[in-house]
Order: C-alpha cells, then structure tokens, then sequence
C-alpha cells in the first residue's frame, strides 16, 4: 500500500463518517488521483487581500447595481462590491487600468433582466478591443444567454463562460424568478454550441439550505462536458428572503463534491470562494479535499494542513478558480493573513 493511500486513511479516521460514507470518500479520492495526480492547486480570485498579497482578477458589472431578476439568494446584494461600469467605453478605460496594474484578467458580469439575460450585445466591440489590445484572460458571469449572446461573447474573444446550474422546476422558479428549467438547459446549450469554454457553478443549499436541485444540476451538467465545475456554499445575506437560512453542513458539501467527482471523474473541480468563513467552513474545506475536488479558492491553514497530510503537492494562482493553472500566473505562495 503506498504512503499517500495510509496518510488518506489515518487522516479520515478524524470524521465520523458512517461506513457508506467512507466508501463514497474513498472511491472519490481514488477516481481524482487517478485522472488528476496528486496536484491541488489554490486560488486569489478578485482583488481579495490575503495577507501581504492580492487576488488580479477583479469583478466588473456592466450594469452597475441594477437587477431585474433578483433571485432569493441574493437580491442583487453581490453586485454591491463590485467595480461598476455603466457603459463600453467605461469597460474599456477601466480594464485597460486594470491591465496596466498586473491583473491578469477580469471577471465580467452583472444583473440580469427578467429573463436571465444581460446585455452582453452592448460590450460586444467593447470585449473585443480589451481582447485584442490586452493580455487580460477574459471571463464571464453569463446569466442565462441565448444563443445570440453567446455567439456575441465568442466573437469578441470572451475565453470562458461561467453559469449557475439548477436541477429543479421548483428552483429554477422559485429561486431564480425563470419561468422553469428549460431556459437554464437552454443556456448550458447555447453556451457550449458557441465554443465558449463552459464553467458551471452549483450552489450547494441554494433552495433555502435545503441540498437537493444540486444532484440534478450535476446530472445536467454531465451531459454538456464542461471545462470546470465550481461549486459554491450558500451565504445567507442581509436583506434578502434567505438572510436567515442555515448553509448546509460541511458532510452534505463533501458528499456533493465527491458525486460529482464520480459522474465527471476528468473535469476538475474546485471548492469555490461563496462559502462560509468559520470552524464549518475549514472542515468543509478538508472534505471537500477528500472528496475529490483538485482545486479551491482561497484558502486556509487548515486546508494546507490536510492537503499535505494527504501527500498532495500545492501551487496558488492569483486569480479566479475556472481558470486552469499557468506556471506564469503562480507569483503567490502559502502566506497565512
């Protein structure tokens, strides 16, 4: 038995995991070593602080604070932080700033309307010249895109596509004001129709902390091969319909991340940053580990702990977790805030 398989024993002696369950992490771990070798790699999305360094990937809306959609989760409170632009040429004096100061790309999204869309046919020369005229890496917050938009974003150089997945009529309509499922199978179509690299998110709880949507959204996915898969944890916020609700337990996360491991044994997987920031979050995150995720965004003592615990070798990359690793883009290291 080699001495990674003995360090991942020992260490899942420290859980109480019932007998299926440590089959479950088990078969999880094996199929991520298996397809991604003993790799884990950290991520600085944003311009979040972390100690001494700086995520370069900052946030963009292109619509400022306004949403029409406002789904329960969230109510548009997630734009509040962000970097707004409420123009293309906006976009373009504002990325080039960013471009200038060593970011290595941007994330671009916004509010959508009462359909799920965003006017991505507004920046589409926009998107082009930072492309063209920038070495930013480009990616997207795409709402729920027709294929139209989608054809838009691809021909402005736009390189990723990053979407929520639901698995439910009752989510689809309930959390996020769709007329149902359809429109979100729709956009997942679209998406990959276009070329654009596809990066859906799962956001585990989403239907008032309840896990269930989630196993279908995973079934879903599967179906359109995706680049990455990002999964994020519920974080109730002030103001909005959910601000009161419970995260799911850092158990129903990792037993998420290891079925989807299992039904998409070669994407990689990250544990993204949407996740709660205390003791359930840093056992959340050595699950998430065990349970085959290969990357995660930000990063904590505890989870550097059991990544070498288990015998995984680290490497950090200041920006956003759907970007694969770059040996250019590593000027970060292990630094505890």
């Amino acid at each position: 038995m080699s001495s990674e398989r003995i360090k991942a024993q020992k260490a899942t002696l420290e859980f109480t995991l019932s007998s299926e369950d440590q089959e479950l992490f088990k078969a999880a771990w094996q199929t991520a070593r298996a397809h991604h070798g003993h790799t884990f790699s950290f991520y600085l999305p944003g311009m979040i602080r972390y100690g001494r360094q700086r995520g370069r990937y900052p946030a963009i809306s292109i619509t400022g604070n306004q949403c029409e959609l406002l789904c329960e989760h969230c109510k548009g409170k997630l734009l509040e932080p962000m970097i707004k632009v409420k123009s293309p040429e906006a976009l373009i004096r504002t990325s080039f700033h960013f471009a200038g100061n060593g970011a290595h790309g941007i994330l671009l999204t916004g509010g959508a309307d009462r359909t799920g869309m965003l006017p991505w046919e507004l920046y589409h020369e926009a998107i082009r010249r930072v492309k063209e005229e920038t070495s930013l890496y480009l990616s997207a917050h795409v709402g729920f895109p027709d294929s139209e938009s989608c054809r838009f974003l691809k021909d402005a150089g736009l390189d990723q596509a990053l979407i929520d997945a639901v698995g439910d009529e009752r989510t689809a309509k309930g959390v996020y004001h769709l007329p149902g499922l359809r429109p979100v199978i729709k956009a997942l179509d679209a998406i990959k129709q276009s070329g654009l690299a596809l990066v859906p998110h799962v956001v585990a709880g989403l239907h008032y902390g309840e896990i269930g949507t989630e196993y279908g959204a995973l079934e879903i996915i599967s179906r359109f091969r995706p680049e990455a898969l990002v999964i994020v944890v519920l974080t109730p916020l002030k103001g909005t319909p959910m601000s009161d609700v419970s995260t799911p337990a850092p158990l129903e996360v990792g037993r998420l991340i290891a079925r989807a491991r299992l039904l998409i044994p070669e994407i990689p997987i990250s544990l993204g940053c949407e996740r709660p920031r205390n003791r359930q979050g840093w056992l959340m995150e050595r699950l998430a580990i065990r349970a085959g995720a290969n990357r995660m965004a930000i990063w904590s003592k505890q989870a550097i702990e059991e990544c070498k615990t288990l015998g995984l070798n680290l490497r950090f990359q200041a920006t956003c977790c759907s970007l694969n690793y770059n040996d250019q883009l590593s000027a970060i290291g292990p630094e505890n805030p």
